[in-house]
């Protein structure tokens, strides 16, 4: 199937999947061509992934590299988002998170993809129609929509890692435990 604005499954990756190199690289490397889906971020979410690196202990240059990479690959990413929609947005209980979760509005996305759950509470997202996924569920989501692409990407980060696949799932399982149990073993906890 080719994906159209009309019939892609998108998701707004927060910062916090986007810093991880393992689990943003897994993460991305499902959304090529032919991607599983379409992934979505806006420049305040580039501007956090960016400050997270430089904690991390990121050079300018590296986070620059990273950052353009991310463009490059994904050009069709990248949302505009109005100030007077972030602005509108007062019922999230971090306000810090509101322009994600503007991105998702904008786009019309079906998920948002962070490790800080209690930040977009159902009660909140889903009268947009956008659902709050952990990097964790939203891998075994894709993992069972379409198992043999997951594990060709799996194998082809590991290589490109020099590592085996149990090795990066090793690394993956400390953000998305589940996910690296059930490619490991072929079920859940």
């Amino acid at each position: 199937m080719i994906l159209t604005p009309e019939n892609e499954y998108s998701a707004v990756l927060d910062s916090c999947v986007l810093i991880p190199m393992p689990l943003c690289d897994t993460i991305l490397r499902l959304a090529e061509e032919p991607g599983l889906y379409r992934p979505l971020w806006g420049e305040e979410i580039l501007r956090e992934v960016s400050d997270g690196l430089q904690k991390l202990g990121y050079t300018q240059k590296q986070r620059d590299r990273r950052l353009e990479a991310m463009r490059l690959a994904f050009p069709e990413a990248l949302v505009e988002v109005p100030a007077q929609i972030i602005g509108a947005l007062s019922d999230l209980p971090d306000q810090n998170d509101c322009h994600v979760m503007a991105v998702g509005i904008v786009r019309n996305a079906h998920a948002i993809v962070t490790l800080n759950k209690k930040h977009f509470p159902s009660e909140c997202i889903e009268k947009y129609g956008i659902l709050c996924q952990t990097p964790d569920d939203f891998l075994i989501h894709q993992y069972h929509l379409e198992r043999g692409r997951v594990l060709d990407q799996l194998d082809y980060q590991a290589a490109n890692t020099k590592q085996e696949r149990n090795a990066l799932l090793k690394e993956l399982g400390k953000v998305a435990p589940n996910f690296a149990k059930l490619v490991t073993s072929g079920k859940i906890g």
